[in-house]
């Protein structure tokens, strides 16, 4: 089992129309949604069955102001959030918000590396049950793998071995378009690395959600208002992926069996 510090454990969605965005999931990824019930905000959770995914939340004002635009990030467990911020900042990182609390719920900060590609530290409250159990890989409505577009790849890998000790996995030759780096946890591939191509914009994560089929699914997305940006297409190991854009901007990409 994967070591629960530096695993990515919550994503959530930052966008400008909430109602829309959570049509658009709930038809694309099968997901249901639920007010979370917070406390002078909206924040919708995304689930799939009874396992809770993700969390849809409306893009602050004061992000967009410094030209944030609407996206998925992803929030990795972390002992100590303050600590760790601490050494994002120590190794060329910057911290864009410190540990903040967030009543009944846990402490996060949102952090980026030292190439600029941005995610939050998260640490939970306990809860009376612990962690939930690990679903089987490729189970449909979980997130099944993180992609980092980096500016450049091996001193982006370097920083995050240094601060979340992930590992270097298999590393898979693309030609022209560079070497594409598998990073582990505790053992466990949990995500690959590489130096980002010219179209996209600046360094960042990218989040695959599992669908019981990439091709129904890339029509839905398509048919919901979405857009297809590349695929679907078959990689290594017989997973087919589809990379998408939401109706409000936000990028994400499926990943499953063809069809």
């Amino acid at each position: 089992m994967p070591n629960s510090n530096s695993k990515f454990v919550w994503y959530e969605l930052m966008t400008t129309d909430m109602p829309a965005a959570e049509a658009f999931y709930k038809k694309v990824v099968g997901w249901s949604g639920k007010d979370a019930g917070v406390a002078g905000m909206s924040y919708t959770i995304l689930s799939a069955g009874d396992a809770m995914v993700a969390g849809l939340m409306t893009l602050p004002e004061d992000v967009r102001q410094m030209g944030g635009r609407p996206g998925w990030i992803g929030y990795v467990h972390a002992d100590d959030v303050d600590a760790k911020a601490a050494e994002f900042a120590a190794n060329g990182g910057k911290v864009h918000r410190p540990g903040t609390d967030i009543p009944h719920i846990g402490r996060f900060a949102v952090v980026a590396d030292l190439q600029g590609a941005v995610i939050c530290l998260f640490k939970p409250m306990p809860g009376p049950d612990g962690a939930p159990p690990p679903v089987p890989m490729g189970t449909p409505g979980h997130v099944g793998w993180h992609e980092l577009y980096a500016a450049d790849m091996e001193p982006a890998f370097a920083f995050y071995a240094k601060v979340f000790g992930w590992t270097k996995a298999e590393a898979i030759d693309m030609g022209e378009m560079g070497v594409y780096q598998l990073f582990a946890n505790a053992g466990e591939a949990i995500g690959g690395m590489m130096t980002k191509p010219s179209n996209v914009p600046a360094p960042t994560w990218l989040y695959y959600f599992n669908v019981p089929g990439v091709e129904p699914a890339a029509e839905r997305v398509k048919a919901a208002g979405g857009k297809v940006l590349h695929g679907p297409m078959e990689v290594p190991g017989g997973t087919w992926v589809v990379q998408c854009l939401d109706p409000q901007g936000g990028v994400f990409a499926l990943s499953g069996p063809k069809g």
